[in-house]
């Protein structure tokens, strides 16, 4: 200045004060370093440790907390959340609201009305239906649960790899998962499982893994080749944070909501899957008590006992109906498109 005077007052010519605190460098340099510094950690932290707007500063704001608060919201969402957590229930403990045995058979009683006690009537062999419904939930519920952890598990190892590395592991997996892709479900479940005569569930969950792999997979890898080119991964890289930091810092938490969408509705398919291989004679086999089986038997009674078709019908439709809905709210929540 002409006055040879600072710009923020402070004279050059007096002495400088130790009490006043350091002084910045000339030019600004150590405060542009740490700014650049300064972004780069935020960028290394990724989306889900941005700062909450308008709230307390340093709040972090993360997509599954906003996730959660609008499914709170939605009302979708809380019924087939209550269906599905009453299905969990009487899958786990269904004597606690059908105290007879679901195996018990009663001749005289074949193809009966509902009666006191008997609120859904009897089938063709005397049992009770509605102590059939009740635990029919259970060979259907750990069907469908078991096997979408199962896919989720295995498409989301073999995808992620393949959309990380790329390269040879890509395309080989690409290649695989197109043959899968050209096997059809049912065909391959009457094919698959008629030599199968083990009659709990494993078989069934172990064909769904089997063929239900590969979608997840290809969701996995696509949202891995998205995440894998956002800034803050790069910046981790520059830092020099290793692949599997990258993996699993860093990508797998930003990456994973397309999979649990899918894998949430994929549930209730798995489910009908179940019922309709076991409606076919290959799915799951007596004494397994199960609603596609009880289906397959009152198919042929239709119309001198519908009760019979009716209810574990209905079950099993208000089962797949909960988990797509279900799927459905998962996806508003977590899709920032719909924000």
């Amino acid at each position: 200045m002409p006055d040879g005077h600072d710009p923020h007052g402070h004279d050059p010519l007096e002495p400088i004060d130790p009490s006043q605190g350091p002084i910045a460098p000339a030019g600004g340099y150590g405060g542009g370093f740490d700014l650049a510094n300064a972004d780069a950690e935020t960028l290394e932290k990724g989306p889900s440790h941005a700062q909450e707007p308008g709230g307390p500063a340093g709040k972090p704001r993360s997509l599954w907390s906003d996730a959660w608060r609008d499914l709170r919201r939605n009302p979708i969402f809380i019924i087939s959340a209550l269906i599905i957590l009453f299905l969990v229930f009487i899958s786990l403990w269904p004597g606690t609201i059908a105290t007879q045995d679901p195996l018990a058979a009663n001749l005289a009683k074949a193809q009966a009305g509902p009666e006191a006690g008997h609120p859904f009537g009897f089938d063709s062999q005397g049992r009770d239906v509605y102590t059939r419904v009740v635990y029919g939930a259970r060979a259907s519920v750990t069907v469908g649960v078991c096997a979408t952890l199962g896919v989720v598990i295995l498409g989301s190892i073999l995808g992620g790899l393949a959309g990380f590395f790329v390269g040879w592991w890509d395309a080989v997996l690409s290649r695989i998962s197109d043959i899968f892709f050209g096997i059809p479900v049912v065909l391959g479940g009457l094919v698959f499982l008629s030599v199968v005569t083990n009659s709990s569930v494993w078989p069934v969950i172990g064909f769904m893994v089997l063929l239900g792999w590969p979608q997840i997979a290809r969701i996995a890898r696509g949202s891995v080749i998205t995440a894998r080119q956002n800034d803050y991964v790069q910046a981790a890289r520059a830092l020099g944070a290793g692949n599997s930091r990258m993996l699993l810092r860093h990508i797998a938490p930003n990456a994973v909501a397309p999979v649990i969408v899918v894998g949430t509705i994929a549930l209730g398919t798995y489910i009908a899957l179940e019922a309709t291989l076991s409606y076919l004679g290959v799915g799951l086999k007596p004494p397994t008590v199960s609603w596609g089986i009880d289906i397959s038997d009152a198919s042929s009674q239709i119309r001198n006992a519908p009760h019979m078709l009716l209810w574990p019908a209905g079950a099993l439709s208000l089962t797949v109906l909960a988990f797509i809905m279900l799927g459905d709210a998962v996806r508003d929540a977590l899709d920032p498109k719909l924000r």
